[in-house]
């Protein structure tokens, strides 16, 4: 289905979905990127940062949804709009996925929890880019723009994983 075939509001509603992964990977990528400079940190306090960093990024950007609504609209969600709301927000979980795996995974011992934290940056950065695809691959762009795209992702990416290192290296 192309980009032209997909009505406003289903536009509105793949944006907002793409939206919070977005948000919520770069906030675990900063996560992630900061405890894996930090050094010795344990699997339970890796796991305990990312869920709070997590679920109060998912939070706040519920919250926001909520009250940038009634600015809008001058009143609270319909259940329908309240439905859209949490699943946009809270169905970013599956793009943290991997870093608990791995954290997990460190947990039971088969790997250390540095590794683990290493390979959550990758996974996340990775994911960064599966969303820009996602985002671009049904719009009409030429391969060219695509790319410059999804290098743009990968760039943001990238320069938060440099400014964390920076701050806490």
């Amino acid at each position: 289905m192309a980009a032209s075939d997909v009505d406003e509001s289903e536009r509105s509603a793949r944006a907002d979905h793409l939206k919070e992964r977005i948000y919520l990977t770069f906030a675990a990528l900063a996560v992630v990127i900061t405890l894996s400079t930090h050094g010795h940190v344990s699997a339970g306090e890796a796991a305990t940062t990312l869920i709070v960093t997590v679920m109060g990024t998912l939070l706040a950007v519920f919250t926001a949804d909520l009250i940038s609504h009634i600015v809008v609209h001058g009143s609270l969600f319909t259940r329908p709009e309240l439905k859209h709301a949490i699943s946009s927000s809270f169905g970013a979980l599956g793009t943290v996925a991997l870093p608990f795996l791995f954290i997990g995974l460190a947990a039971i011992g088969v790997w250390d929890v540095g590794g683990a934290l290493h390979a959550s940056a990758i996974a996340l950065l990775g994911s960064l880019i599966v969303v820009a695809w996602i985002a671009v691959r049904r719009i009409p762009l030429t391969w060219y723009q695509r790319i410059v795209a999804l290098g743009a992702e990968a760039i943001l990416g990238l320069a938060v994983i440099g400014l964390q290192v920076l701050a806490h290296g």
